[in-house]
């Protein structure tokens, strides 16, 4: 583990190439950097060397179960990572790299068995970041990077979550700033005979759909970590902050807002996550609120540093309505879910309603 861990600022935009630099020595050398991408911090390491993978899990307390996400910055890597590309998984490639798509494909002989849990297969991204994709020319590797967090906590969307958790445990990290996305990309396994989505994310299902007509989506979770995962991240209890979640779901607000005005006189310190609107429902409650915006897109960027700024205000636990699951939605929803380990509170409409 490293001893001091060294803060880099640098440009979202313009990455300052000395910073680059010396974060791409590092993985090189085989250390772990942290750095931004579109979706949330990555920790990253040197995709092929099996050492440097294992200071991921270790630094992350990570289960040898779950699998990484490698990055690459060029087509030209994908041979390096993946082997029997089908054409569905090209396409997506040319439509949506780079970008917040991960595809999960049969894996080239190169990569380490604990990179991908001893799977036969590995998943790929190309990042749309500026930052991301400098440190993978400066590196010239492919770089493996689950996200840069102690494993079930939720994920780090700026410089600081990740020094809150993985401070003394990384060597380098890159701060550029808040994530623009805000949650982690959509992850679409392309080795079986249909198409089908293994975590919904920052690519929309409706987008991909355009492209894949046949993609499916069936939500699975694996309850522990004694089997190898499918694919990063399919664990049931993830994205957890310490206070427990309750989450709402019914058709009538009334009721829904009702049932969680109870949840609150029940406990002695509550935090909620509201919308711009919601929000207006609690304004009298004695609460920590946590606003998420006005719609969707914001909620994404604004969710995680939310449940974390609830933590540190040391609430009791933690109240949320499920959103809508269109768009970006769909991957909130699956993020509240595993934040509450799947209890979901069902409110029924008062007889006569």
């Amino acid at each position: 583990m490293s001893q001091r861990t060294r803060v880099l600022r640098v440009d979202p935009v313009s990455p300052e190439a000395d910073a680059i630099a010396i974060a791409g020595r590092a993985i090189r050398a085989g250390g772990l950097v942290a750095f931004p991408t579109e979706t949330v911090y990555g920790l990253g390491a040197n995709a092929l060397d099996e050492a440097a993978i294992a200071k991921i899990f270790a630094a992350k307390s990570r289960p040898a179960s779950d699998p990484l996400i490698v990055h690459i910055a060029r087509f030209e890597q994908l041979p390096q990572v993946a082997q029997a590309i089908p054409a569905g998984a090209l396409e997506l490639c040319r439509r949506f790299w780079p970008g917040p798509l991960t595809l999960v494909l049969k894996k080239a002989p190169r990569i380490p068995a604990n990179l991908t849990a001893s799977l036969n297969t590995v998943a790929v991204r190309m990042p749309n970041h500026e930052v991301a994709l400098a440190l993978l020319q400066a590196a010239d590797v492919p770089i493996a990077a689950p996200s840069a967090n102690l494993f079930s906590r939720p994920s780090p969307t700026c410089a600081r979550h990740v020094i809150d958790d993985l401070a003394d445990r990384v060597d380098v990290v890159l701060d550029g700033g808040n994530t623009p996305i805000g949650l982690e990309s959509t992850i679409v396994s392309l080795v079986e005979d249909e198409p089908r989505i293994l975590r919904p994310g920052g690519m929309s299902l409706e987008s991909l759909r355009e492209a894949l007509p046949n993609l499916r989506y069936e939500p699975s979770y694996l309850a522990d970590d004694v089997m190898a995962a499918p694919a990063p991240g399919a664990m049931l209890r993830h994205y957890s902050p310490r206070a427990r979640v309750f989450l709402f779901s019914g058709a009538d607000d009334a009721e829904v807002y009702a049932a969680m005005r109870a949840e609150i006189a029940a406990h002695e310190r509550v935090g909620i996550l509201a919308s711009d609107t919601e929000a207006r429902e609690f304004a009298d409650s004695d609460v920590a609120l946590e606003r998420l915006g006005a719609n969707a897109d914001e909620a994404a960027r604004h969710l995680f540093a939310a449940l974390r700024s609830l933590d540190q205000q040391g609430v009791d636990c933690i109240l949320a309505r499920v959103p809508e699951k269109r768009g970006l939605g769909l991957a909130l929803w699956d993020r509240l879910l595993r934040a509450a380990v799947g209890s979901l509170v069902e409110v029924q409409a008062a007889p006569g309603d």
